[in-house]
């Protein structure tokens, strides 16, 4: 339980935070300016010192190497004493352990931060056993090239211990390198220790610079947080020593413990700029949903894949509205796209379909070309098609097609209608002669398995289904609303579709029926009071473990059953003593 931290933006594992002092400290931050420490007990015994709320105070300790054996530890470990004021416990990354605090050091850090695989699991290690609301601080390892991938990974606070130190040294840190600062002819950069000429410049100047430089790329860690951005920066930024690219590497792998973390939705684009962005927690999750949740519900048409476009979601764009020209709701259309995949046609405008930026050559790489065709070959293993209509340039798609329809395991036919190019008068007429003779579906089926798709995708496989079968749909596409049959006049409103996310937000009878249903459930246990705006942490008492940032949930309690979208996953729900789990939108108070 913490009093003095608390977390308020979330960006994967990194975390825009408070640390509430006398005068409050945005996090990740530089905590040299207001750290206190009370020393190490290997000195020497060490009172309690009287802390105040100015100041984070680093309470009597015993610091560990990494290596140390677990008997070591236990026989002289410290029992930390319950103070009033901010404070900050000494734990190691081998067995950390919840004592109260409002930050924990993690003594072992030298150790570890270096190699990219031992960096993974101590700070797995470490979030895993301490309080979700609690600040986590890497002593004496922090430098202007790395502290972004340590922000990224959940670190809270790191000190300028090691910037000074090299400084003193006569290297010359900046963001993407370290230099003998007798070779630099000029200094680059213009904080006012580099302000002093260059003949002049002396050792403690560089330490000065040091951290100043440390301290800027920290503020620009904060915006990128705040923008949901840090991955993007993360990729060209790990670019610049070995051991960072291997880091986020091995946190890619380590899936668990970034997916529990990323919001299913947000503003953000996801820029697809690198190799790795292949492995983002937005990519593989919407690939493993499309394959793994999504149900075609168009039987009767045949499956018609078309190249992406730049415009999104894509039926905006001119290409795509010379694809429905032709096709005239003949055939189902799923577009292909690296980095995300296949895209069916109801999930065009869910995050992150419409928000990706991707860098365009016309080449494809083996990666790209490998990922696409994996996640087609497990499309149509669970959705079955009479046929398949490529409609898909030379380049990358054709070979994807080509791959997909060699697979053993795929026994469905393949045609390809495209020439030149997909909008050729006439590749556009081979596509209209593919489809002719199809039975074409209506807007209302569009619209209502629009509905059941986006339900399926956010709340898991058949829940589309249960919660939405025999409904009627108003509004025009994206903005559909869905109601129970009778429609405005003689029923009710289940939800709506929010068209900037590709979501659903449910009204208080769509929640109702959602947890009447046998659709999986994302539901929020809360104490006896009836929410107003908001859920914090502390009135919750139980969440669904499976719940994340972004997520439509209900809320109930025994006075109160409401709907809102988490704050929080449902994990950090339960942990934290500190800020808002659930937004909420609707709620009732339950009759006596």
């Amino acid at each position: 339980m913490t009093d003095y931290f608390e977390v308020h933006e979330r960006d994967g594992a990194a975390r825009l935070g408070e640390l509430r002092l006398a005068d409050p400290v945005a996090t990740p931050a530089l905590a040299d300016p207001f750290l206190t420490d009370a020393g190490s007990l290997w000195a020497g015994e060490r009172a309690v010192p009287d802390g105040t709320d100015a100041e984070l105070t680093v309470l009597p300790h015993r610091s560990f190497p990494a290596g140390t054996r677990e008997e070591v530890r236990e026989s002289f470990r410290v029992d930390h004493p319950d103070v009033g004021f901010p404070s900050a416990a000494v734990v190691d990354s081998a067995d950390p352990r919840d004592v109260g605090a409002d930050a924990y050091v993690l003594s072992d850090a030298s150790g570890f931060v270096g190699h990219g695989e031992a960096f993974r699991d101590a700070i797995c290690s470490a979030k895993a056993s301490l309080p979700a609301d609690t600040a986590l601080f890497l002593s004496g390892v922090a430098t202007p090239r790395n502290v972004a991938t340590l922000a990224y990974a959940g670190v809270d606070l790191v000190d300028g211990t090691l910037a000074r130190t090299k400084g003193t040294q006569g290297m010359y840190l900046t963001a993407d390198a370290e230099h003998f600062l007798e070779d630099l002819e000029e200094l680059p950069c213009a904080c006012p220790a580099c302000a002093t000429p260059r003949e002049r410049f002396t050792r403690a100047d560089c330490a000065e610079h040091n951290v100043n430089a440390l301290a800027a790329e920290l503020r620009r860690v904060r915006e990128r947080i705040r923008a949901g951005r840090l991955r993007d920066y993360i990729e060209g930024q790990a670019r610049h020593e070995g051991w960072l690219t291997a880091t986020f590497r091995e946190f890619d792998d380590q899936w668990g413990y970034l997916e529990e973390r990323t919001p299913v939705l947000r503003d953000a684009e996801v820029t697809a700029a690198s190799a790795e962005t292949l492995d983002r927690v937005e990519i593989r999750r919407f690939a493993d949903r499309v394959t793994s949740r999504y149900r075609n519900r168009f039987t009767d048409q045949p499956l018609v894949l078309v190249p992406c476009s730049a415009t999104k979601p894509y039926s905006d764009s001119q290409s795509h509205r010379q694809f429905h020209d032709a096709i005239k709701w003949r055939g189902h259309t799923v577009s292909m796209t690296s980095p995300i995949g296949v895209v069916p046609q109801e999930l065009e405008t869910t995050y992150p379909a419409q928000h990706y930026d991707a860098v365009v050559t016309g080449d494809w790489s083996e990666d790209e070309i490998a990922f696409v065709a994996e996640v087609l070959r497990r499309y149509l293993a669970r959705n079955d098609y009479s046929r398949v209509i490529a409609h898909v340039p030379e380049h990358g798609y054709r070979e994807i097609c080509e791959r997909v329809e060699r697979d053993p395991d795929v026994d469905v036919p393949f045609e390809y209608t495209c020439g030149d190019h997909p909008t050729t008068d006439a590749s556009l007429e081979a596509l209209e002669a593919a489809v002719h003779g199809e039975p074409a579906y209506s807007k209302r089926e569009r619209e209502h398995n629009t509905v059941r798709a986006i339900a399926d995708y956010l709340l898991g496989d058949g829940a589309g289904d249960e919660l939405f079968e025999g409904i009627y749909t108003t509004g025009r596409y994206p903005k559909l609303q869905a109601w129970t049959a009778g429609g405005p006049d003689d029923g009710v409103q289940l939800a709506t579709m929010v068209p900037q996310y590709g979501t659903l937000s449910f009204t208080l009878a769509g929640a109702r029926r959602w947890v009447e249903s046998d659709a999986p459930t994302k539901r929020v246990t809360i104490d006896e009071f009836v929410p107003r705006g908001s859920v914090l942490a502390p009135g919750v008492v139980d969440a669904d473990a499976g719940i994340r940032v972004g997520d439509e949930v209900v809320i109930e309690g025994p006075k109160a059953f409401a709907v809102g979208r988490a704050e929080m996953s449902g994990p950090e729900m339960v942990d934290s003593t500190r800020g808002i789990a659930v937004a909420v939108r609707h709620a009732d108070e339950k009759a006596d």
